[in-house]
């Protein structure tokens, strides 16, 4: 989300989204935490340096070949505006007010029923540590 209260969305140029508008997404990488991940997939795919508010959702399905596919999504806050899209895989980015999305026919479902619901966010909280015995090297806890 900007200033304004407009949220970054990309279309896809592959997959069951290709052509739809939807949030920036991707897959965390080794060695890297859930929040890292989204802050780096969002600056690879549309150049826009963010940071992570706090979680506003999750889904969850399994695939017909029994690939379990599961999201978490995040609300995060832009701190640049100026948009480069990854042209391999993005092509078209921007940002765009909820309203506007509800009604575009070229949003995906998942955009659509964020606009109308306007879901709660969890926050991160950073200050937690576990026990030393689990040895992790960051944490976080959304609530």
């Amino acid at each position: 989300m900007n200033d304004q209260g407009e949220w970054l969305v990309v279309k896809k140029k592959y997959g069951g989204l290709k052509g739809k508008w939807s949030f920036p997404a991707g897959f965390v990488q080794e060695n890297e935490s859930i929040e890292g991940a989204v802050v780096r997939e969002v600056k690879e795919e549309t150049g826009i340096l963010a940071s992570v508010q706090g979680v506003i959702g999750v889904r969850t399905g399994v695939l017909e070949k029994g690939i379990s596919d599961n999201m978490i999504i995040f609300l995060m806050r832009a701190h640049s505006s100026q948009i480069v899209i990854q042209e391999n895989e993005i092509s078209e980015a921007c940002f765009c007010s909820p309203n506007k999305l509800e009604q575009d026919p070229d949003s995906s479902l998942l955009l659509v029923e964020f606009a109308k619901r306007k879901p709660k966010t969890l926050d991160p909280y950073y200050h937690f540590n576990p026990g030393d015995q689990f040895g992790y090297k960051s944490y976080t806890l959304f609530l």
